[in-house]
C-alpha cells in the first residue's frame, strides 16, 4: 500500500499531499492462491466507518443481491419474472434491472428492487450475515421521503398476475457520525443555503461494509453459512456476469457508455476498451462530489487478481448540489491512477506457484 501511494504519478500526488480536503479512504486485498487455500490479506489507508461519505450508486450491488436472495423465497416468481410498479407504465423481469444496475448504474432500476423489498428488509438481512455498519434509508435519483414502497404488480404466468403488499419500513433516525454534515453551503430550491449540507438521513455504506459485501460475492466459500448470500449456483454466476460485463455488452451504445464509464480504477479516465482477458467485477457511485470504486479485478492472462475499494470527495467549493465537482479534473483520474498502480504492483509481486 504505501509504495502504491508513494507513487510520483501527478493524479495520485496531488491527492495524496492533501488527503484530509479529498477525505480518502482505501481498503485493497492482496489474493494468494495455494493448491486449495485461498489467503485474503487487507490493507487500509485512513479506513474509518465513522468518517461519513455518501454512497451514492454504490448502495445498488447489495441491494440486488438481497433481490435475487428473496426471489428464492417465492416459488411463484424468478429473475425471469416481469414485473412493473403500480402507477407505472415501465415493465421490465428481475434480470433486466440488476442487468441495468451493474452495466450503467440505473436509478429507476434500483428503486424498484427496494420496492420490492423495503428499506427495513435489506437492513436486518445484512446485519444478520454480519455486514454492518450499513443502513439503506431512501431511493435514488427521486427525492421522496415515503417509507411505505409502492405494490408491485407481478406477472405469474402469461395471463395472470399478482400485487405485492406494500411494505411500510422505519423512519431513518439520524446518523451520528464523523463529517456527517460537509461543506460551507449547498443549493435547495434554486436558493443557497449558507451552512454546511446535512447528509443525517442519507444512506450509509462505509468502505469496511463495501468490501465485506464484495468478499461474500466473490469468495462465499471463505465465510460460514448463516454469513453468505442464499443464492443457487446459477444464480451467482448470473451476478458475476452481470458485475463485469461491460455497457456495450448489455446493449447500449457505446459512444455514450465507453468501457470505463462504470469502471474507475485503471480505465475510468480513457475511452479505450478494456482487454477480455481483464474482468472488473465492481460497483461504482458518484453524486454530491464523492466518487467510490469497489472492485475485484482479475487478469487471467497474467495471473493478477486484487480487490479494492476507495472513495475521494471532491468539491473545492464546498458548495453541494451546484453541479460543480472536479470529478473529472481530479476525483476519476485519481482512481484510475490508483487502479493501475496496483495492478502493477500486483503484476510484479512475487506470488506462490
Amino acid at each position: 500500500m504505501a509504495l502504491v501511494l508513494a507513487s510520483p504519478n501527478t493524479s495520485i500526488r496531488k491527492v495524496i499531499d492533501s488527503v484530509d480536503q479529498y477525505e480518502v479512504q482505501i481498503l485493497y486485498t492482496q489474493i494468494d492462491r495455494s493448491d486449495d487455500s485461498i489467503v485474503l490479506t487487507d490493507y487500509e489507508f485512513q479506513l474509518d466507518d465513522m468518517n461519513y461519505f455518501y454512497p451514492a450508486s454504490t448502495v445498488k450491488l447489495p441491494i440486488a443481491v438481497l433481490a435475487l436472495e428473496k426471489l428464492n423465497l417465492i416459488d411463484s416468481i424468478n429473475r425471469h419474472t416481469r414485473y412493473y410498479i403500480e402507477g407505472d407504465s415501465v415493465e421490465n423481469a428481475f434480470a433486466e434491472d440488476i442487468s441495468k444496475i451493474l452495466s450503467v448504474s440505473d436509478n429507476h432500476a434500483n428503486n424498484r428492487l427496494l420496492e420490492f423489498q423495503g428499506q427495513d428488509d435489506i437492513n436486518s438481512r445484512l446485519e444478520n450475515k454480519g455486514i454492518h455498519p450499513v443502513r439503506i434509508s431512501h431511493r435514488l435519483g427521486i427525492h421522496s421521503d415515503d417509507v411505505t414502497t409502492k405494490p408491485l404488480i407481478l406477472y405469474i404466468n402469461d395471463s395472470t398476475t399478482g400485487t405485492s403488499t406494500p411494505i411500510i419500513n422505519s423512519e431513518p433516525l439520524p446518523l451520528n457520525l464523523k463529517r456527517i454534515k460537509k461543506g460551507v453551503g449547498f443549493y435547495e430550491n434554486d436558493s443557497l443555503h449558507s451552512e454546511p449540507f446535512d447528509f443525517s438521513y442519507k444512506n450509509y455504506y462505509p468502505v469496511s461494509s463495501q468490501h465485506i459485501v464484495l468478499k461474500r460475492i466473490i469468495f462465499p466459500e471463505l465465510f460460514k453459512t448463516n454469513e453468505r448470500f442464499n443464492l443457487s449456483e446459477d444464480q451467482r454466476e448470473f451476478l458475476l456476469t452481470a458485475m463485469h460485463t461491460l455497457p456495450k455488452d448489455a446493449g447500449y451504445d457505446p459512444q455514450e457508455y465507453y468501457d470505463g464509464y462504470c469502471k474507475f480504477f485503471i480505465y475510468g479516465d480513457s475511452k479505450e476498451n478494456i482487454p477480455e482477458h481483464i474482468k472488473i467485477y465492481n460497483k461504482v457511485g458518484f453524486a454530491y462530489g464523492t466518487l467510490t470504486d469497489c472492485a475485484y479485478i482479475a487478469d487471467e492472462k497474467n495471473n493478477v487478481e486484487f480487490m479494492l475499494t476507495a472513495t475521494i470527495l471532491v468539491n473545492s467549493d464546498g458548495i453541494f448540489n451546484d453541479d460543480k465537482y472536479e470529478y473529472d479534473e481530479i476525483g476519476i483520474p485519481f482512481l484510475a491512477a490508483l487502479g493501475r498502480e496496483f495492478y502493477d504492483y500486483e503484476l510484479k509481486r512475487k506470488k506462490a506457484p
